[in-house]
């Protein structure tokens, strides 16, 4: 496929994924079970942190998760007692378990107390047109307060080489404007043209196959080169092709 016909073939695919039935299979589906704004950005933070692995199984622990913190993410975080940090000890997905749980409950706190909640904190050190400087600095803040030194795993610095799945997919679900429904647009002090492809072993071997990304490994330098080429797609919302990528490889086996 030439440029022109790689570009229709994959707006095409955004418009057949990018829709609300997308959301029933999708860890994306937490976030939009609240109105309040911290609630919603409390409860993607949380379920996208824990998204790798058996979709199912991610939505399962995620809808836990929400039912531990008595389904008022901000609430909880705001104003948990010891005992409620307690009821989360036994939670448990892959390698994230209950005292990783509870230091991101405290973190959060943090956050929401010192320095005016997530999209504030993300939104400080953005660069032109990429985020992940905001995400090394976003981690840095998170485990300012003490913590267990295991806990750091879970959120990935993209200055380390990492892709950051799980941090750029939850910022397309808060800053991407979506006329479709799907990711919630609430942040309005990040522009979408900043986002990166949420990249994992789906939209990298279907990149691969496409001729969009070269790189073997999913990480860091890959990441930017599909973000290069996918900001020649289209400039002001670059990550809509998560969409295409995601659904072709998941849902075609592309």
């Amino acid at each position: 496929m030439n440029f022109s016909e790689l570009k229709d073939f994959l707006d095409e695919k955004v418009l057949q994924y990018n829709t609300l039935d997308f959301i029933e299979s999708d860890p994306v589906q937490i976030p939009h079970l609240f109105t309040q704004k911290e609630d919603i950005e409390i409860a993607g933070f949380l379920s996208a942190t824990i998204a790798w692995g058996n979709r199912k199984m991610i939505i399962k622990n995620s809808h836990r998760m929400m039912d531990l913190i008595g389904n008022s993410p901000y609430d909880f975080v705001m104003s948990h007692s010891e005992s409620n940090l307690d009821q989360l000890g036994s939670f448990v997905h892959r390698t994230f378990n209950g005292q990783d749980f509870i230091g991101f409950i405290q973190s959060l706190q943090n956050i929401y107390k010192n320095h005016d909640g997530l999209e504030a904190v993300f939104a400080k050190n953005q660069e032109e047109i990429s985020m992940q400087k905001s995400i090394s600095e976003f981690k840095k803040i998170f485990f300012e307060i003490p913590h267990l030194s295991r806990t750091q795993k879970h959120i990935s610095n993209p200055l380390n080489n990492s892709a950051a799945k799980r941090i750029n997919m939850y910022l397309r679900w808060m800053c991407r404007q979506d006329n479709n429904g799907v990711d919630l647009g609430i942040w309005k002090s990040i522009a979408p043209s900043k986002l990166s492809c949420p990249l994992d072993v789906h939209s990298g071997n279907v990149a691969r196959k496409l001729g969009l990304l070269l790189r073997k490994q999913n990480d860091g330098k890959a990441l930017l080169e599909l973000d290069t080429k996918l900001r020649e797609l289209d400039s002001n919302d670059p990550v809509k092709y998560d969409f295409a990528l995601f659904g072709l490889g998941v849902f075609e086996g592309f």
